[in-house]
């Protein structure tokens, strides 16, 4: 009687097997007809659903085998499971679960048999399918049940892992950053960059719900009976909303492990005024607590008190050495097929190494495998047009960007008689392929090149180009591990083009050029560690420069600098450690190698005297490819977090790292003419160590968010040069370089509304940025080997960016910018020896120029926004520094008259109005 109620409601849905002839032979054939044959030879009646059975093979030996045997090898690769009724001779299989005839040993409490620390395993009701009355997608977002798993009564467990990947089912491209929360428990994952996800469910049915910006969200009801994989396969969510309200990454800021990250993403600069109506991810990077420039229109970053090359800039995984346009006034970086980047302030993920201060991580977007897009923009002085093309239908596509500027008439309709011949352009050209192997597998491609040109002076062009590519492959290799295998090459080059008098006609380059592979793994190991491991190897190849006549009047002597050559390894491996709910830690480490390499010529310097020509001691010479110096370390990456509440975080970090290669140059400003140096047998590699801690809280159901960081930064072995330096086609130039260390500190603040008719983020950061050069000899010392502030020491920075959404069709939009002028040496006094005058100069950096402030507005003025429409528009009305402030960029002396006169240069000293024509098809 007790297995006939067992089975009730089970034999109700079971379709009953009709008896063939009898056969001894092996059973190859359909799943039906095994189990009848079977049944007929050992006299068994078998239940089960026709469905089940779909996707099935059979090919098993019967003779001399238990009908239990036989059932095990031939149901061992599948989710069913049998039970079976000896005395009546009945057969039935049973999806995912089993059934017990008995009561286990634990049923009333923990059995004296089990160690006392051993929990009772207690067993969840699970319903059968048809209790379920599975709702309308379209209506409740929920999908229908599914079943995971095989039962395996003798590794019975209270929790299950189910992991998979998520697809987007319009264009079957992946969908990172998507939350998936488990309905009535506080278990969350987030989909990583390859869409694929990893969680620990209770035994026994589940909930699941998915959100993610523009993807629709869901409901799965999910039955665990074992670990196993659930891919989904979700739709985009076109709905028209009045504002956006973006839960997926409401609590990221504070659920993240690590401290001082920042994401930006381009559609978001469409609205933020710039010069020029020009959009610009690294001006919006700018308006970020800890990250600064040198002065408007200066190109590079300083982030957090680092030098300009201490910044580690990739697209698609290619390092691009010069991100920027025209003297760093526009990005190099198209904004239509630009995604995102992810800008690392502190510990950075474990595969990226080789610069102190920071990563920023630019990803181009993936093209529509459905139909054809497009977007566009006319401006004064700028056109860009970007395309996504599907190849093959949800499998492959191509994006396709190019921008190009025709600002010459701007300088020729200049009332100023030296600039009727400048000229100044550039142009920019990115290629992306995407192609989908398998729901496992996919490659990528993406070429980029640009070019700029520019001659303010009659007498000289000068141009600069970036140049680069990057081949990767996302496969999986289990239902934990997914691999990432990356190959990219960077090429960055100048050149100058000199039309002199008196037969001095030359041409002068440089180039710099890296090639790198890279292999990630990342393995799901449970819901407590995700371990991230793999290696890097780079080459770099480095011409550093030469001049040569430029035709055969020319009186230019040929000078040419031997090439340099490096080589540059890690090995990586990394643990994000999931202690409890409320702590989590990221645990990283880097074993980095350098070796310099030949050929080259190399010299040594008497031991107690200053580095310069006239005390070289020795001459070396190396072979191609043989090793010069060696350097190398580990670095450690640890960061911490702690929930007080859901919405609320403390976090720390605490980091170090090597970088081998420096920029030379005695600018106060990143020039397009500074050269790369790579480490070699007198030039040591520079090392940084940092501190941070920070509180992160959200308000008002995430639509405010608040976030208050603090670091600290010690540096070794930076780079700095004696005054009046010659550091171009210089064959000794270690003999004009000073090492020393710096340090740097600051307290960044951050309060941002996400949503509602006004949105944006007010951040605040004081900072303070010092270095030192304690040399033995004079002449390698700096302001008495005492600290002195950086060229880019800006104790106060303010930046404030505000949106306001009048109608769905009509915003307005602000930038304002306040920071501390930059220091700079004044010259403090005169004296006169030999009949001849010379100036006396203060302690480096002693004074300041006038403070920097800046206010742009905006107005966006969107078409109608029929859905028919051929392609839909908006015009942006901008005027950059509305106020006209003649912001100073430089400070300069001149000497008139025996009187020295201290004169300012500016970039943009008046308002500057533009218009743009924005479109998208």
């Amino acid at each position: 009687m007790k297995h006939l109620l067992t089975l009730f409601v089970l034999v109700s849905q079971i379709v009953f097997s009709q008896d063939v002839p009898n056969s001894t032979n092996p059973l190859q054939r359909t799943p039906e007809s095994f189990f009848k044959e079977l049944g007929q030879q050992y006299g068994y009646q078998f239940f089960y659903l026709s469905d089940w059975l779909q996707n099935i093979e059979v090919d098993e030996e019967v003779e001399g085998a238990t009908i239990s045997e036989i059932l095990n090898r031939a149901l061992s690769e599948t989710t069913l499971n049998y039970y079976i009724l000896e005395k009546e001779k009945k057969v039935f299989l049973l999806q995912n679960g089993v059934i017990y005839d008995e009561l286990p040993s634990t049923f009333f409490g923990v059995s004296d048999s089990l160690p006392s620390n051993q929990s009772t395993i207690t067993q969840e009701y699970i319903p059968p399918p048809s209790f379920y009355e599975e709702p309308s997608i379209q209506q409740s977002g929920r999908l229908p049940l599914v079943r995971v798993g095989k039962s395996d009564e003798n590794n019975l467990k209270p929790y299950y892992q189910l992991s998979g990947r998520v697809i987007n089912s319009k264009t079957g491209e992946t969908i990172p950053d998507l939350a998936i929360r488990v309905k009535g428990l506080s278990r969350l994952t987030v989909t990583d960059e390859q869409g694929n996800y990893q969680i620990e469910l209770p035994a026994g049915y589940n909930v699941l719900t998915t959100s993610a910006m523009g993807i629709r969200d869901t409901e799965r009801e999910v039955v665990m009976y074992n670990d196993g994989t659930l891919n989904l396969n979700l739709e985009e969510d076109l709905q028209q909303l009045d504002e956006v309200v973006v839960e997926a990454d409401a609590l990221k800021n504070v659920e993240e492990t690590v401290a001082g990250n920042e994401e930006i993403v381009s559609e978001e600069a469409k609205n933020i005024p710039l010069v020029l109506g020009e959009r610009n991810i690294l001006e919006i990077a700018k308006a970020l607590p800890g990250i600064s420039s040198a002065g408007e229109g200066a190109a590079g970053l300083n982030v957090r008190g680092g030098k300009t090359d201490q910044n580690l800039i990739l697209l698609d995984d290619a390092v691009i050495y010069n991100p920027t346009h025209f003297f760093g006034i526009f990005q190099a970086l198209n904004p239509f097929t630009t995604e995102k980047v992810n800008i690392y302030k502190g510990a950075p993920p474990v595969e990226f190494g080789g610069r102190l201060s920071s990563v920023l991580d630019i990803e181009t977007k993936k093209g529509n495998t459905e139909k054809i897009q497009g977007e566009g923009s006319i401006g004064p002085v700028t056109a860009n047009l970007a395309l996504e093309i599907p190849l093959k239908k949800e499998v492959s596509s191509l994006v396709i960007g190019g921008r190009g500027a025709y600002a010459d008439w701007i300088l020729q309709a200049l009332d100023e008689e030296s600039l009727k011949d400048s000229e100044a352009s550039f142009f920019d050209g990115i290629l992306k392929y995407d192609h989908k192997i398998s729901d496992n597998q996919s490659v990528q491609a993406t070429a980029y090149y640009s070019k700029d040109r520019f001659s303010i002076t009659s007498d000289s062009l000068y141009n600069y180009s970036n140049r680069l590519a990057s081949v990767g492959w996302s496969h999986q290799l289990g239902e934990k591990t997914t691999g990432a295998l990356s190959v990219a090459n960077s090429d960055y080059r100048f050149g100058i083009d000199y039309n002199g008098e008196g037969n001095e006609d030359f041409e002068l380059d440089y180039a710099i050029n890296e090639t790198e592979l890279r292999y990630k793994l990342r393995n799901r190991m449970n819901e407590q560690h995700t371990l991230d491991y793999g290696l890097s190897a780079k080459y770099y190849s480095v011409n550093p420069g030469s001049k040569k006549p430029k035709n055969g009047n020319s009186n230019v002597v040929l000078t040419e600098i031997d090439d340099e050559q490096a080589v540059e390894g890690a090995l990586f491996i990394g643990d994000d450690f999931k202690l409890s709910d409320k702590l989590t830690l990221s645990v990283g480490a880097r074993y980095a190698f350098y070796a310099a390499l030949g050929k080259s010529t190399q010299y040594t310097y008497q031991q107690g005297a200053p580095r310069n020509q006239t005390t070289v001691q020795d001459t070396l010479q190396y072979g191609s490819m043989e090793s010069i110096k060696t350097y190398g370390g580990p670095e450690g990456r640890i960061s911490a977090r702690y929930l007080f509440t859901p919405d609320f975080s403390v976090k720390a970090s605490v980091n170090n790292a090597y970088q081998f290669v420096h920029t030379l140059s005695n600018n106060t400003t990143v020039s397009p003419i500074d050269t790369w140096k790579l480490s070699d047998l007198n030039i040591r590699p520079q090392k940084g160590y940092q501190a941070a801690l920070g509180f992160y809280k959200n308000f008002s159901d995430n639509m405010f968010e608040f976030s208050l960081e603090g670091y600290y930064k010690l540096m070794d072995d930076v780079l700095d040069f004696k005054t009046g330096a010659n550091l171009l086609l210089n064959e000794n130039v270690e003999t004009e370089v000073l090492q020393g260390d710096g340090k740097a500190y600051g307290v960044e603040f951050m309060m941002k509304k996400n949503r509602g008719h006004l949105n944006g983020w007010l951040s605040y950061t004081y900072s303070r940025s010092f270095y030192r050069f304690n040399g033995d000899f004079p002449e390698e010392t700096i302001n008495e080997g005492e600290f002195f502030p950086s060229n880019f020491d800006k104790p106060h920075d303010i930046s404030l960016i505000a949106n306001y959404r009048l109608t769905k069709r009509f915003s307005f939009s602000m930038n304002f910018a306040y920071q501390t002028g930059r220091p700079i040496t004044y010259p403090v006094g005169t004296f006169r020896f030999n009949n001849a005058d010379y100036v006396v100069f203060s302690d480096r950096n002693k004074y300041r120029i006038p403070d920097y402030y800046r206010l742009d507005l905006g107005v966006n003025i969107e078409g109608n926004h029929k859905k028919n429409k051929l392609a839909h528009s908006f015009i942006t009305i901008q005027v950059y520094n509305v106020l006209g402030r003649n912001n100073p960029y430089s400070v300069f002396f001149v000497t008139e008259d025996g009187e020295v006169k201290a004169l300012q240069s500016s970039i943009f000293g008046m308002p500057i109005p533009s218009i743009t024509y924005n479109f998208k098809f």
